[in-house]
């Protein structure tokens, strides 16, 4: 049982950074043709939900909101946040 639950959160971590790492280049591409854009709170919404690395990766990578200050360090602090909390989930798992 605990098997299933790593790998379906494996699965929700890897849709979650990849639909992050979307977004930003989607809303990218969208400002650069003056079209309708996402709104910064969808593009922070898969990143709270485990995927800042994905929203981090797309935000470099596609030069997307890197003037705003809350994305620079959002993002990261997300992360790490997010790294803090799969450590902890590990240590629990194998000191079982």
């Amino acid at each position: 049982m605990a098997a299933e639950l790593w790998q379906m959160a494996a699965l929700w971590l890897a849709l979650v950074n990849f639909s992050a790492f979307l977004l930003m280049g989607l809303d990218k591409s969208r400002a650069r043709r003056g079209a309708w854009r996402i709104s910064e709170k969808a593009l922070f919404l898969p990143a709270l939900l485990g995927g800042a690395a994905g929203g981090l990766l797309g935000m470099h990578l596609f030069h997307h909101k890197t003037r705003h200050w809350y994305f620079r360090l959002g993002f990261p602090a997300l992360l790490l946040l997010q790294l803090a909390l799969a450590a902890w989930s590990a240590a629990q798992y194998f000191s079982q």
